[in-house]
């Protein structure tokens, strides 16, 4: 009898984790990245996941994510960003603002950083939320309601580290369905090519900071 309880569970479990995994549908890859849509979510755009392995450090990696004035640099139609507050050195406040083709508006958000590492394996993770209220709205720029982006940097051998990147928007209702789907088919993938040029510069060559 205990013998088929832990089969059953076996199998709960087996079937819980191919569950949570089944969601992400492949949609493209290109130059070792790869972009992955949540096709049962109900939100207007799809969340979004992307994979691929840098020639870097996790620590390197963390220090281009933190480094937030050098965004626009690589980030996708970043047009600036600008540290509000550090309360520490795993948390941060930053506002930003995103280039919009014509003839939609920018948008603006504010993004609240937290940062954290598993002591055992190493993994470090990004949570970066918007944040409301933060900053005052701006004329001509529409401000981004919600969003909410997660980096996870794992160790995979020397000197490499596995990249993955979640993002769930809720875009304002004035925002064009062609540039909606801009941004989630072009940007990310865009996004991480020049993440990986970004990361080689010598700025973050010795980067290790509070990670080991």
């Amino acid at each position: 009898m205990k013998l088929k309880l832990l089969i059953l569970f076996a199998f709960i479990f087996i079937a819980q984790i191919i569950r949570a995994q089944s969601h992400w549908t492949f949609k493209t890859e290109s130059s070792g990245i790869k972009v992955y849509i949540d096709k049962d979510s109900p939100m207007k755009v799809k969340p979004i996941m992307v994979e691929s392995v840098l020639n870097a450090t996790p620590a390197q990696v963390a220090a281009v994510l933190l480094d937030i004035k050098n965004y626009p640099d690589w980030a996708y139609k970043i047009k600036s960003m600008a540290l509000i507050k550090q309360p520490s050195p795993t948390e941060l406040f930053y506002y930003a603002v995103v280039n919009m083709p014509w003839p939609a508006e920018n948008r603006d958000f504010a993004a609240h950083v937290i940062v954290t590492q598993n002591p055992d394996n190493k993994v470090i993770t990004i949570d970066a939320p918007s944040v409301a209220g933060l900053v005052p709205e701006k004329d001509g720029l529409t401000r981004v309601k919600k969003s909410n982006g997660k980096w996870i940097l794992t160790p995979d051998g020397a000197n490499k580290t596995k990249v993955t990147y979640y993002l769930t928007l809720e875009p304002d209702s004035g925002a064009p369905a062609w540039i909606i789907n801009l941004f989630v088919s072009d940007g990310p993938m865009q996004s991480f090519k020049k993440l990986k040029e970004q990361v080689r510069k010598p700025l973050y060559k010795n980067a290790v900071g509070l990670f080991k």
